[in-house]
């Protein structure tokens, strides 16, 4: 289905669902919806994040959470995680080993396409122990996965910085990972 025509849920500030809307409206108009994030985590302590295509409609180029996605019409937050993992990297995960970290109010612009992404996140990790080469690309999203160590994201040289897309480097994405690590490792 392509971005024009997808329909996403438009949710208030209690993350009441308040109406239907595409996808393209959602994010030109700033739009309240909801999204998942699932980190992979590897048993030495990195996460694997996702390089997004170069055509992304926002943040292109960047590296993002290992999976993320829009919640779809009458799906759940953990529905969407385990649907989005098989779709973006192949790996069918099981609901039950899907550690929910926090769900974060999220409002950023993206200078380079001109949308406003403005979202309810669900935030997962994920216990990953197959090889990072094991996971399947999702063909026009992604270009590839890279492994980086959670206790090196703090202090990334600036031109690391750039790889990313910039809210993953924030203070509370960093907590949110030694959290992560914490818990499964």
């Amino acid at each position: 289905m392509s971005n024009q025509l997808e329909i996403l849920e438009v949710v208030d500030e209690n993350d009441n669902v308040i109406g239907l809307e595409t996808r393209e409206k959602i994010h030109k108009e700033g739009l309240l919806h909801r999204e998942i994030h699932v980190w992979f985590i590897t048993s030495k302590g990195e996460i694997i994040f996702q390089h997004r295509a170069k055509n992304k409609d926002t943040y292109p180029d960047k590296l993002d959470a290992t999976i993320g996605g829009h919640v779809e019409p009458n799906m759940s937050y953990e529905e969407t995680a385990v649907k989005e993992s098989k779709e973006e990297t192949g790996i069918d995960i099981n609901i039950d080993k899907l550690l929910f970290l926090a769900k974060m109010r999220k409002k950023s612009f993206d200078e380079v396409t001109k949308l406003t992404n403005n979202s309810i996140r669900s935030q997962y990790a994920y216990l990953y122990e197959g090889a990072i080469s094991d996971l399947k690309i999702e063909e026009g999203k992604a270009i590839g996965f890279e492994a980086w160590k959670i206790d090196d994201l703090p202090d990334l040289s600036e031109t690391d910085k750039k790889k990313f897309i910039e809210l993953i480097l924030k203070e509370e994405m960093l907590e949110l990972f030694n959290k992560a690590k914490k818990q499964l490792l």
